[in-house]
């Protein structure tokens, strides 16, 4: 699976009209463990890098870099905020080069969590969407197929965390009253993830 800039541009359209789909869904979850503006940070991000994606240029770094300031001057929250982290992790990373190789993948995605767990000084195994790219970073190490590893493994991560509380971020005041619910968070990375692998 090498991404190339039309693979980024086709997975950018996907992920937008996911966002436009979940958007209620994301902020129900969100409104039941946080401000319940989810759904309009994802959408709004998405619908800014949409605007701007047929002026993406071919570095792919750089590419990845662009769309994370768009995302970031069309929200001031705080998830907008990490996903923009993740995103410049990987642009950062790839600045130079015109595709993403097979094997490259994993390590970008435990580079965003790094970066996103640094940025929001958060801990592993607190319920959040650094659970999910966790999963993801180890699931897609020794697969064949990334994209197929990586959608199964936020699945997997939103089943393994729903019946544990949120000890980290605002949805911590909530308690053990978050239990048996999926973090908002989460659910946003597993929209995310099924649609940019076309799932």
């Amino acid at each position: 699976m090498t991404v190339t800039r039309d693979t980024l541009l086709a997975a950018i359209d996907r992920i937008a009209a996911a966002m436009e789909r979940d958007f209620d869904r994301l902020n129900a979850a969100d409104g039941a463990l946080g401000d319940g503006d989810l759904g309009v940070t994802m959408t709004r991000g998405m619908r800014a890098i949409v605007a701007m994606k047929d002026d993406l240029p071919d570095d792919i770094g750089m590419a990845l870099f662009q769309c994370a300031q768009a995302f970031t001057k069309s929200s001031g929250s705080s998830y907008g905020t990490l996903m923009a982290t993740g995103l410049m992790s990987a642009a950062k990373t790839l600045r130079g080069q015109t595709q993403i190789e097979d094997a490259d993948i994993p390590a970008l995605i435990a580079g965003a969590r790094d970066k996103m767990q640094e940025r929001g000084k958060a801990e592993l195994g607190g319920k959040t969407v650094l659970d999910s790219l966790d999963y993801m970073a180890r699931a897609t190490a020794d697969a064949d197929d990334k994209a197929s590893a990586a959608a199964d493994a936020v699945d997997r991560a939103l089943d393994a965390f729903r019946d544990k509380p949120a000890t980290v971020g605002r949805a911590r005041i909530f308690g053990d009253k978050s239990i048996g619910m999926d973090d908002p968070g989460m659910l946003a990375m597993q929209s995310v993830v099924r649609a940019a692998v076309g799932r």
